[in-house]
Parts: C-alpha cells; structure tokens; sequence
C-alpha cells in the first residue's frame, strides 16, 4: 500500500521523526571523527555536553572512551534510537530533549560542542541569538564551545530527483531525494524539500519535508556572539588551522565573557 504523508508545515525542530529517523541513519553518509571531539574536551576538560547529538555520533564513542560526555537533541525519536544503541553497547548515556535555544539543565559544562554544522538548522537570527545565549548560561568559565558553521552551494537542478538508496537489515528500502529548492541569499536562507521512503513488501511510505539551512558569514556570527555576551577564541577551517576570512566552512571557538556591560553573568 502506498502511503505519501502531507508535507504541511514542519517545525525545524521535528525535522527528524518518524521513517524520516530510519532513512537518515543509514544514508546519511559520513561519520564525524570521535578523535576531534576528544581532542576538544582534552584541551578544555569535562563534563562535556555534545548539542545536536542525534543518533550517537560521535557521542557513544566518546562514553565508550570514558569521557563524561552527555547529549541534547530535539528530536525524541533520535533520542530513543541513540538509547537504544547505547543499551546494545553496555553504555550509559545522559541525555535531554530539547532544542537549542530553550535548553535548561541546571549545569554547566567545560566542554560544549556541535558535531557538525547542526547550528545551519536554526533558521533565523533571533532564534540563534537566544541559542548562543543559552550556550553561554551553560558553558563554564574556564571552558570553551565548538560551533561548527558552513555556507551552502546552491542545490545544482541535476541533483533534484536524484535517488540514493539502501537496503537495510530487514529487507526494506530506503530512499531520499531532493525534489526541490529555494534559496533566498538576502535572508540567507535555502530550503530544500526532501522526499523520504519506506518501501517494505507491499508497504510504501512516502514523507516529505523542507530542510531549511540558515547561514552565517564569519562577520555576521561574531556580531551575534558578541551580542549573547561570548568572546571568540578562533575561528578554525576544518583541517585545525585559522580559517580564512572567506572559507565557507569554518568552526568556531567560543568562550564565555565574565564581563559584559557591567554586569557579571554567574548564572
């Protein structure tokens, strides 16, 4: 039976849900390198907090290292997946629901990291704004935040209809595609509607959904971490040197202001 789900309007923050949760898994491609994010937490200590933390990369390989690492993700059916895995592996793994902008968890932490640009899904200025200020509320003086960053290309027409596909281990299919896009350069904005699907037997489910990107300039993401009462340590390309001032993917090392305007922020 061929089941297609309206697309309607779909908050970013439950972007990852349903059979949308089983065709990223396996199609989603590369893997961050746990070794970076060690090296983070090495240089600036623990307990750590990985935002964004989806389905458990690189977050359970960091517990399976013994790092004190906990996660936050807003989607509840990638949490439940990541618990899953972590029960399969013998590993115990704190983790909160929420979205960025809203979290509070009643601590800070040394160490505060995205693995990859999850920062790109939060699609305005305002709502990154608040993101970097609960960032600062939960980031410990002497710690550090890595917020990874890019500047999309423009989505070529070659690519809209183009198929990638799995077979997973019980024999259904997986498929995601790109159906269309738009992209607004003024509001920096590209939307990206992706079609998801689940074909198993005689079952075929069809989900689709916008996948909107919000980039920063460098210039434009200092003013706001100024603005949330954050200094910027660096700015680094991905290979860990300074990233030019024109790189369109960059990450970027935030620390904690102590004073702003006068005012002691010791929440």
């Amino acid at each position: 039976m061929r089941k297609t789900e309206p697309m309607g309007d779909v908050d970013p923050a439950d972007f990852y849900t349903g059979i949308v949760v089983d065709v990223y898994g396996p199609l989603k491609g590369s893997v961050p390198d746990p070794r970076a994010y060690a090296g983070f937490i090495s240089r600036w200590g623990e307990p750590a907090l990985e935002l964004g933390c989806g389905d458990g990369d690189p977050l359970l390989a960091l517990r399976a290292d013994g790092l004190d690492v906990e996660g936050l993700d807003s989607s509840a059916d990638m949490l439940a997946g990541l618990q899953r895995a972590a029960a399969d592996r013998g590993l115990d793994v704190v983790v909160h629901h929420s979205t960025i902008e809203a979290m509070d968890l009643g601590t800070t932490f040394r160490s505060i990291f995205l693995a990859g640009p999850t920062f790109n899904l939060i699609v305005d200025d305002s709502t990154a704004s608040t993101a970097l200020e609960r960032i600062r509320d939960h980031l410990d003086p002497a710690g550090a935040a890595l917020v990874p960053l890019f500047i999309p290309d423009p989505v070529p027409d070659r690519h809209l209809g183009r198929v990638r596909e799995h077979v997973d281990h019980r024999g259904r299919t997986l498929r995601v595609s790109p159906t269309s896009t738009e992209r607004d350069e003024v509001a920096r904005l590209q939307t990206t509607v992706l079609r998801y699907e689940v074909i198993d037997g005689d079952d075929h489910q069809i989900v689709e959904q916008p996948w909107v990107l919000h980039w920063h300039t460098q210039s434009g993401f200092r003013e706001l971490v100024a603005d949330a009462g954050l200094d910027v340590e660096d700015v680094v390309a991905p290979d860990g040197s300074h990233a030019a001032d024109d790189a369109t993917e960059f990450s970027f090392v935030l620390r904690r202001r102590s004073l702003v305007a006068g005012a002691v922020y010791d929440r």
